[in-house]
Parts: structure tokens; sequence; C-alpha cells
């Protein structure tokens, strides 16, 4: 879809109106800047953006609130669990292992619900779909607070991430809707603040919350905020796919929709480079406590102190990006560099966790991954608005693979920085550099940023 057509956001009205009358036709605002990498071709048919798109494209600040809170559900849902882990094995009589599935099961219904409600968006519209998924997620929630078996909350948290990961997809999608090349990415950017905030202060919630009641507390806080996440959507977030826009088909339609977007070479190398940059942060993620606390010796309170100020990074160099990098520099240009830093740092720790250069302390180790934590604030919103550029027609099955193939890779990563053992923090050097070098490899032979766009 030509980029001319779409207005920068602007106003920080604080409700997104409901439909209102066309206005008068007015010169559009000059288009923004195109990816280096961009091959699309035009858009055969004019927008037929209805009015109430053009309304909810204005109400900048409570939209970002809205979309933010969607992305910020589903880690609230895994994070805010954790500490409350130990009480559950306890009260259900269950062994670890099992309990453990409950996080298994969430993660993987995230995975796989998105791509189901990618295409059932194309087809709907983003409000039904995800009015639906939000209310399946109250539901499926509330029953996990009132589980009495492992096998019970293991279902029910399975449903959970399916209905959660409605949210993941159509905030995406909705992005997709409303804005278009450098302000899409500068949205991106905003959502990763919100975002990035929710797993730290996540399990901080989840302790203060078993201060006063037992784990079942915790299901019913996040029953609650579902709740009302609901009723805002409901209230305030108007349609943003207007039919001329949607698909008619069924399965099969969307199967060949999904096909069509695997097959375009650049929206597979950025959806690859992103699912692989963020198997380094999976990767980060799973070995980083055992690794700062078992092998260098830290306390709790420091590994959380450092994992809080690597989730600063990442949400500031986001803020970076949005700010002050976008539509002065260009896209393809900023996501190379972050996919660059990203290799240099996980090649710095692999030598330094490998004592080629003797043993470098718990400092240094923690200086790789806070720069490597940084440098995902250049990688992950660009990804997103790269590919989704390629996607006006199917916003909602683009931003389904997108998800799916992040949760995948990283599902696939994070089980391999344990495979030496708890001893060493090779695995994870290893891994971060071998996915690093893959995205970027992606990146650069299928996205080809260096080539001059074609019509």
């Amino acid at each position: 879809m030509p980029e001319s057509g779409r207005a920068t956001a602007k106003d920080s009205s604080t409700h997104i109106p409901t439909p209102a009358a066309p206005q008068p036709a007015s010169a559009p605002p000059p288009a923004s800047p195109a990816s280096e990498s961009d091959t699309r071709a035009p858009a055969p048919a004019p927008d037929t953006r209805a009015p109430s798109t053009a309304s909810a494209r204005r109400a900048g600040l409570l939209v970002t609130l809205v979309l933010g809170g969607l992305t910020a559900l589903p880690p609230l849902s895994m994070d805010m669990y954790l500490p409350a882990l130990p009480e559950v094995t306890e009260s259900l009589r269950a062994p670890a292992s099992t309990i453990q599935l409950t996080l298994t099961a969430c993660l993987a219904g995230m995975a796989l619900g998105q791509l189901v409600v990618g295409p059932m968006s194309d087809k709907w519209g983003q409000r039904r779909p995800l009015l639906v998924g939000m209310i399946v997620y109250v539901l499926a929630t509330a029953v996990c607070a009132f589980a009495p078996s492992a096998g019970l909350l293991i279902g029910f948290r399975l449903a959970q991430g399916l209905a959660g990961a409605a949210g993941i997809v159509i905030a995406r999608a909705v992005v997709r809707d409303l804005y278009d090349g450098v302000e899409m990415a500068r949205f991106f950017s905003t959502l990763m603040l919100i975002s990035g905030v929710a797993p730290i202060v996540a399990p901080l919630i989840g302790g203060q919350i078993l201060r006063i009641t037992d784990w079942r507390g915790v299901f019913h806080v996040l029953t609650a905020v579902g709740l009302v996440l609901t009723l805002v959507v409901w209230r305030f977030l108007h349609e943003t796919l207007p039919p001329g826009r949607r698909h008619a088909g069924g399965v099969g339609e969307a199967l060949r929709t999904m096909r069509g977007l695997l097959a375009d070479r650049v929206f597979t190398g950025y959806m690859l480079a992103g699912g692989l940059a963020f198997a380094v942060l999976f990767a980060y993620i799973s070995a980083s406590p055992f690794v700062v606390q078992e092998i260098y010796g830290a306390s709790p309170q420091t590994f959380s102190l450092l994992f809080g100020l690597n989730s600063v990074g990442l949400v500031a160099v986001g803020q970076i990006n949005g700010k002050l990098l976008v539509g002065r520099v260009s896209l393809d240009k900023v996501l190379g560099w972050g996919l660059g830093v990203i290799l240099l740092a996980a090649t710095a720790l692999l030598v330094m966790t490998s004592g080629l250069l003797g043993d470098p302390g718990l400092p240094a180790v923690a200086a790789g991954l806070f720069v490597l934590m940084s440098a995902m604030g250049l990688a992950m919103p660009n990804t997103n608005a790269q590919a989704l550029m390629r996607a006006p027609h199917a916003a909602g099955s683009a931003s389904a693979l997108l998800g799916t193939t992040s949760f995948l890779i990283g599902a696939v990563a994070s089980p391999l920085v344990g495979i030496a053992g708890e001893t060493t923090a090779v695995p994870m050097a290893v891994v971060q550099v071998g996915c690093a070098v893959a995205a970027l490899g992606c990146f650069l032979l299928l996205c080809r940023p260096r080539r001059p766009a074609t019509s």
C-alpha cells in the first residue's frame, strides 16, 4: 500500500472517538522513507479505510496504552506466576517437573494461538476476535485460580495462552492498520517501553501478592486485569480493518495467504532475522539465573538488579530507536547495526566464558549481557515494522507468523543453553553467537538491504 496515504498519529486525545462524518479531502502528506530493501508492488486498489480508522489514528495516548496492555498481558501471565511455583508444587502435591508444564503449556498456547487468531482477524476484523480472545482469557484464568489438580491447571494454562495470543497478534495488526513506514517503527518502539517493563515488574508483583494470599491469588489478580482490559477494549478500541480490506475465505484462504507471505523472500528474511534475535533473548532469559548466581556466585538480589538493568537498557535503546533514529536513518541500517552489535556482544561473551582470556569475573560478563540486551532495542521493533510493511493486505496473518516463529525458535534454543550442565556458561554464549550469525545472515542474504528498491 502506498505510504503517502497514511498520516502521522499526533493527537493526544484521551479516547478513541466513534466514527465521524467523512471530511473533505486534503493533500496527502509526504511519503515516509521506504526501506532500502522494499520491493513491494504498488497496491492495485485505493485504500478503503473506514472513517473510524482515521479517527482512531489520532488517539495517540489511549491507543498506545490499550495496545501496550495487550502486549504486556502475556508476559504478566508468565512471569507473575513464577514466584508461586514452589507453593503450587506443595499445594497440588505434584512433582516439580509436572508443575513446570504449566509454564510450557502457557508458552505453547501463546505460540499456537497466534496462528489461529491471525487469519481470524484478517477475515472478521480486529475487534471481534480480540474481544472473544479476551473473554476466553478471563474465563480460563478464573478457572486456573480454582484448579483442584495439576492436570486441570495445565489444561487451562494452555487455554489461557491460546486466548492471550489474541492480544499479541492483534496489537501488531492494529499498528499495521493505523501506521506505515517510520511511524510504525516509532510506535513499535513505544510499545516496547510498555511491554519491556512487564517482565521486570511481574515477578515483583507476584511476590507481593504471595505476601498476603496464596498462589491462587495470582490468578485472581490476572483475572481482574484481564477483565479490566476487556472492558477497555470493548469501550475504546474501535475496528481498524474496514470490510473492504478483509478476506472472505476460510481455512484454505488463510493457508494460501500465509504461503504467499512465506514466498515473499524479503518478508521471510525479516521474519527469520527477528525470530533468531528473539532466540538470543530467550537464551539469555533461560541461562542467566544459573550463570549469574551459580557460576559467578551472585545473590538473588544482585541477579534481580542486573536483570532489571538489562531490561532498562533494552527499553531505553528502543526509545532512542523510535525518537532519534527512525526517520533520520533508514530502518535497514538501524536494524543492521542492531544485529551487528548483538553478534559482537555474543562473541565477546563466548570469549569471556570460554576462559581464553582467563576469568573475566561477573562485572565483565554483566557488561556483555547489558550490551547484548540493549541492542535488542534496535533489532526487535524494526524487524516487526519492516516485515509488516510487506503485508498491508494481511496484517493479522503476517503478525501471527512473526509471533509464532519467534516463540518456536526461542523455545528450541532455550533448552540448549544447559546442555553442558550448570558449571559453564559456554553453551549460552554458543547458542547466542549461532543465532546472531544466522539472524544477520538471513537479513543480509534474504532482505538484501544494499540493493536499490525496485517497483
